[in-house]
């Protein structure tokens, strides 16, 4: 199977082939590098930019507004914060135009902690982007979801937000892509550049297939009864961890994977409240002015009379940073224990 770097490659791959991706550029996104968790690898439209994020999402613009499609990257969302007038024009100009000036570009950029990046390296930015209206934006928590959430996004006339979780990157998946070929050292051998010498090395690309995952479409990912759990990117799959052992315990717990942030799927997780009748949001982004309290609001104004207890959002501390030892970052973003003890909480409370 593959990991998410090797999906988000194949899928960039399948563009640059079917959907006229012409630019793939950012921080050492092109050769011999391709992209400091190697998702770029082997693009052949792949490109270095200079170490600098305004300029990045400038030239980004530039291409899409001849109606050229593009994905630029921030090497690391914690150095996009100096770019937001700039993704706020990206997000205006559809609108202001009344259509006729379309942006088809992709933003994409690592996000999260998990990897034990410290305080540069280890931010969230998903309620930021939230926060930049004519933006769509998508977090995978997988690698399936990554390659069809990757083509849609590049497909789309509205720019797109491509939040890539640091600490998936690496961890394969439990479905394989459409054409990816079996075994994963069969394709490790086609697209994984060798390490040393990589100047005559050329990727072997598999005859994948399109597969798109519509965005604004939620995935229920384990069904239940008793409490509703929506989450995405890192913490999603702690949380069917954590349905799955809640379940042997007695408790039946439905697991929402949200993977569009923007649009949103209400549907589903309207659906899934009114039969549960509490609910628990977890994500990595701080706890103040995050995301998911929006979410809460909107489950409060919409669904009072028909929930037994308060809407609960379990999010990370709200810390100007998140600290390079094991336990201060284990102790700023939710684990498995955490999720666990809110979720028991929130299925204890009685009407």
């Amino acid at each position: 199977m593959a990991n998410m770097a090797q999906a988000i490659r194949l899928a960039l791959h399948y563009a640059e082939e079917n959907l006229e991706l012409k630019d793939v550029f950012g921080e050492d996104v092109g050769p011999p590098l391709g992209g400091v968790f190697t998702a770029t690898q082997g693009i052949k439209s792949a490109w270095n930019s200079p170490l600098d994020e305004r300029g990045i999402i400038g030239c980004a613009m530039g291409i899409a507004m001849t109606g050229d499609r593009c994905v630029a990257e921030i090497q690391f969302c914690d150095y996009i914060f100096n770019t937001i007038d700039l993704l706020k024009m990206v997000g205006n100009t559809y609108w202001t135009t009344h259509g006729r000036m379309p942006l088809p570009l992709v933003v994409m950029t690592p996000v999260g902690a998990g990897i034990r990046g410290s305080v540069y390296h280890s931010h969230s930015f998903d309620a930021w982007a939230s926060r930049l209206p004519g933006w769509k934006i998508v977090m995978p928590s997988n690698p399936k979801d990554a390659y069809g959430l990757l083509l849609s996004a590049i497909a789309d006339p509205n720019p797109v937000l491509f939040l890539k979780p640091k600490a998936l990157l690496r961890v394969k998946g439990k479905e394989m892509i459409p054409g990816e070929p079996e075994g994963d050292k069969v394709l490790k051998s086609m697209i994984d550049a060798p390490v040393g010498d990589r100047s005559n090395w050329k990727p072997k690309w598999p005859k994948i297939e399109d597969y798109r995952v519509p965005i604004g479409k939620a995935e229920v990912t384990r069904q239940g009864e008793d409490l509703t759990i929506v989450s995405y990117g890192r913490t999603l799959p702690i949380c069917n961890t954590v349905a799955d052992e809640l379940q042997d315990k007695g408790h039946s717990v439905e697991v929402i994977d949200l993977r569009s942030i923007y649009p949103y799927d209400w549907q589903a997780i309207k659906t899934s409240v009114q039969k549960t009748k509490k609910v628990l949001f977890v994500n990595e982004d701080t706890e103040v002015t995050n995301f998911a309290e929006h979410l809460a609001y909107r489950v409060g104004q919409e669904l009072f009379y028909e929930i037994y207890a308060a809407p609960r959002v379990l999010a990370a501390k709200n810390l100007p940073g998140i600290g390079l030892h094991p336990n201060l970052e284990d102790n700023t973003v939710p684990q498995k224990p955490q999720i666990t003890e809110a979720a028991l909480d929130v299925i204890g409370q009685q009407p």
